[in-house]
């Protein structure tokens, strides 16, 4: 069977966001699927060397096809990306074509490429919405109002829709359906491509500062990333004993407020240069500590971090901010949920209590809940491919 798996590994080439979508490729192809990695944002890349956007798509592309080679050879070869300056590069357009009418399954994850006429051929179409909150309240109905932009459909063109707010749906969550019938999921991580090493110093996560160019406004209420978030556990290193420490980028993030406070502070383009160095760094972490984006929060969605199920596949534990995932999710062991600067203080000094038991849940949350093999399993099935 084949698979087409879109991603914005190229618009975005930082070792995180490889890790995004690369672990949905390489899980399908886990599975025995034939897959190929397709990536058409209709967007101006990032040059994490310009620390900007532009027209310069060279870093991109050549970052997108070293990360797939290190994933697996054959997607090295099995991919496809066409640029805004109408441009294509890996497989040949004509080439592609060809995989587009076989394929057995086109999962669009973040709803990253633009469903142009040509895709629509492909059987099974799966949006699986990452973003919820960013999507349901802005960029989705902005696309419903321009569903042709750039010679595209919108996200209706889609089979099914599977999203990462595990709540939506039910009266906690916020976030409106627009009319579609949205199925949970959560983010896959390939386990053995993760392993323990012996437990680092600090407690790490890594983030992006002010991602919204504006805050979102719906029915009267605002939203936006994790700077609504952050100020409620800032004083964090006044209430424990643990070394913590952001990796941070973005804009303008307040990094000597954070250092006066307590916190190490490293600009996250120095771990997220390649996979290699977003997974050492996470690997040779103690554990991790973050909060959510607004959006999340404030909508109760459910959404789970795609970051955070690698600390847990490397056996560390994680500290992080609800967003209603603690409805879905075992927390309490290996996995700490909060909502206040005290239920995280209690939650880093519970984990430092008995460190090598936090460890071990840790591992084997990742094994129950997040394992590819079982979330791309259970989301093949309800798709109906297999």
């Amino acid at each position: 069977m084949k698979a087409i798996v879109s991603g914005m590994i190229a618009t975005y080439p930082v070792g995180g966001v490889a890790w995004d979508y690369g672990q949905y490729a390489l899980g399908l192809e886990r599975l025995g699927f034939e897959v190929y990695y397709l990536e058409d944002t209709g967007l101006e890349p990032y040059d994490p060397r310009q620390r900007g956007y532009g027209a310069d798509y060279r870093y991109g592309i050549d970052f997108l096809g070293r990360s797939l080679a290190a994933l697996s050879d054959s997607l090295g070869a099995r991919w496809h990306a066409r640029t805004l300056d109408g441009r294509s590069h890996g497989l040949p357009r004509e080439d592609f074509r060809d995989v587009l009418a076989e394929a057995d399954l086109f999962l669009n994850v973040s709803g990253s490429a633009l469903m142009r006429e040509e895709y629509l051929r492909c059987r099974n179409k799966v949006l699986i919405d990452t973003d919820p909150g960013l999507n349901q309240l802005h960029n989705f109905p902005r696309w419903d109002a321009n569903p042709h932009w750039m010679d595209s459909h919108g996200f209706r063109a889609h089979d099914r829709f599977f999203t990462y707010a595990a709540l939506i749906g039910t009266p906690q969550c916020e976030l409106p359906g627009l009319g579609l019938h949205w199925r949970p999921t959560r983010p896959p991580v390939v386990l053995d491509l993760w392993r323990s090493r012996p437990p680092g110093e600090r407690w790490t996560t890594v983030m992006t500062w002010r991602n919204f160019p504006k805050l979102i406004e719906h029915h009267g209420r605002r939203y936006g990333g994790k700077e609504l978030e952050f100020e409620r556990i800032e004083a964090l290193p006044r209430r424990t004993g643990a070394a913590l420490e952001l990796a941070v980028g973005g804009v303008e993030p307040p990094c000597e407020r954070w250092r006066s406070l307590g916190w190490s502070v490293i600009d996250s383009h120095c771990v997220s240069a390649s996979l290699d160095d977003y997974r050492a760094y996470i690997e040779c972490s103690r554990a991790e500590i973050s909060v959510a984006k607004n959006t999340y929060v404030a909508t109760r969605s459910g959404w789970f971090s795609c970051r955070t199920v690698c600390y847990l596949a490397a056996g560390l534990p994680a500290v992080v901010q609800d967003t209603g995932y603690s409805c879905t999710v075992p927390c309490g062991e290996g996995l700490i949920a909060f909502s206040s600067l005290e239920e995280a203080a209690a939650g880093v000094q519970r984990v430092e209590g008995d460190y090598a038991r936090h460890q071990r849940a840790a591992r084997a949350l990742a094994e129950t809940h997040f394992d590819s093999d079982r979330v791309l399993a259970e989301l093949l099935e309800h798709a109906g491919v297999g």
